[in-house]
């Protein structure tokens, strides 16, 4: 893997300021959201200027690299490419979506965007190092607090909520650590000690030597080391069965908690699938491809039956995010397989730049989603059963106007980000697996059903007189949507605004894999 190396260290430098604003909005009081807005625009910016300066060829830039116990075989190694830099992107617009989400916080507020602050800087960590121990500290950090946002701020069943969401993750962290120290053991010699550099790693299993150091070492284990780093991000993403802690924790966390949750902290897993699990594990994973194909068209067609099936907007809405993501899972497993053509690399370069897109365009849809549905709780004091409503989009027709771009959009819309994705994915998966593509054709058949009920039961039909003056959308909540609206109009219209930049990157990354 090519690695251009840069002077000014800007990914530590974007991991370390939301550290630094935390630290102020704590002693700050009624202040703290505006330090915490400052720092999350600050942080946009920066994430903008990678992207802009990331290397053309689709390799790793911007790289920091020094050591720090060698003799453990740790570095601090940073560096970012199209699909780094793009979740970097991703985590700073959410993350000023939910800060701006929040204005009407009033618990313990320094506290409260602190926390949102630190765990910003975990999803930069997470996104930008590149050695597993470094990594493994932001995957870490970013639990604790989406732990005590759920907590501390959430609904009335938070403390199970954010019991089941800790040990779920938890559980998922320790069976990568083991995995890890498996192969971090195996590849020591007397010389030299093992290594947890994932450049070193990925190229040891591309030639083979990875794979028989851990024989040598352990036996035959390397495939249940790939199923314990499977299950790590499976459980983050989610893969069914291993989704069942998200519903309340979607449920139970404030709103604007929900939003990172969905927007940004469930693309970790996705993002360790391509970065780690693929290019260190893609022998074993394409040894598995029919069980993990078999597990994605399950997430994809009943996470939107479970959509259809709730009554609760936040949990259709935590269902159809299971589905959406069963999408990227679907398109990262159907590639898993040595392409013997032309045809074929074309078919996996299509699916991967199709499921980055999608993680990119999921996090924003989603979040603008979860934003819609804290505005229609403030406003009717809680309620948001999708049959507590109708005719809204009479008292209310801007309300109801950009909620309803946002939910075409999840419905895959053309013109609208999530059908660019959407059909790459299934212009990819399709000559790669076309059972596991046809099936998964139900889902979108299944969500398209669910947002439009949504659109009818809450939008159309008579008025009830309770809602009669239900309030539009004032003018600062315009202006805090507009951008994400024309976000998605922009994503839409012009993706290779996107693509270019992601797709050498997706050509560099399957390159260097090996099936």
């Amino acid at each position: 893997m090519n690695e251009a190396a840069s002077g000014f260290p800007i990914l530590t430098l974007l991991t370390v300021l939301p550290l630094a604003g935390a630290a102020v909005a704590l002693f700050v009081g009624k202040h703290a959201r505006a330090i915490a807005l400052l720092t999350s625009l600050a942080c946009l910016v920066l994430s903008l200027v990678i992207w802009i300066g990331l290397p053309a060829d689709g390799s790793v830039g911007l790289v920091e690299l020094h050591p720090w116990a060698p003799s453990l075989g740790i570095e601090y190694h940073l560096g970012v490419d199209g699909l780094g830099a793009l979740m970097l992107l991703l985590s700073s617009i959410v993350t000023l979506m939910s800060v701006d989400a929040s204005h009407r916080v009033h618990h313990m507020p320094g506290l409260f965007y602190g926390l949102i602050l630190i765990l910003e800087s975990g999803l930069f960590g997470s996104f930008t190092a590149l050695n597993f121990f470094h990594w493994f500290l932001f995957w870490e950090l970013s639990l604790i607090p989406a732990f005590f946002l759920i907590k501390l701020w959430g609904g009335p069943r938070r403390g199970p909520a954010a019991t089941q969401f800790f040990v779920y993750t938890m559980a998922g962290s320790v069976a990568l650590l083991v995995s890890f120290l498996a192969v971090f053991l195996s590849t020591a010699t007397k010389s030299a000690p093992g290594t947890m550099d994932f450049a070193d790693l990925a190229a040891m299993a591309a030639s083979g030597a990875l794979g028989q150091m851990v024989t040598a070492h352990l036996g035959a284990v390397m495939p249940w080391l790939a199923v314990g780093v499977l299950f790590g991000f499976a459980v983050k993403v989610p893969l069914v069965p291993f989704h069942t802690w998200l519903p309340a924790a979607y449920a139970e966390a404030p709103s604007p908690v929900t939003m990172l949750l969905t927007g940004a902290m469930s693309k970790m897993g996705v993002y360790g699938l391509l970065r780690i699990a693929l290019p260190i594990f893609g022998v074993q994973i394409a040894a598995m491809r029919t069980p993990l194909l078999v597990l994605a068209v399950v997430t994809v067609v009943m996470g939107a039956w479970a959509a259809a099936a709730q009554k609760d907007l936040k949990r259709i809405f935590a269902y159809s995010s299971v589905n959406h993501l069963g999408y990227c899972l679907l398109g990262i497993f159907a590639l898993a397989i040595p392409a013997s053509s032309a045809a074929q690399q074309a078919s996996q370069a299509a699916a991967l730049d199709g499921v980055i897109l999608q993680m990119f365009n999921h996090g924003i849809t989603a979040a603008a989603i979860f934003w819609f549905i804290a505005m229609i709780q403030f406003r009717t004091g809680g309620l948001r059963g999708v049959d507590d409503f109708g005719g809204l989009r009479k008292p209310a027709p801007v309300f109801a106007g950009l909620m309803g771009i946002v939910l075409f959009a999840s419905l895959g819309l053309p013109g609208l980000n999530s059908f660019v994705s959407e059909f790459l994915v299934f212009r990819g998966v399709f000559p790669l697996s076309w059972i596991s593509a046809t099936v998964s054709v139900l889902g979108l058949l299944v969500t398209a059903i669910v947002i439009l009920t949504v659109i009818q039961k809450v939008f159309l039909g008579p008025v009830p007189e309770r809602w009669a003056n239900f309030p539009d959308l004032h003018h600062s909540e315009r202006i805090a949507l507009a951008p994400v609206i024309a976000l998605m109009f922009v994503v839409g219209l012009a993706p290779r605004l996107i693509l270019d930049t992601v797709n050498s990157t997706v050509l560099n990354l399957l390159s260097h894999w090996r099936f």
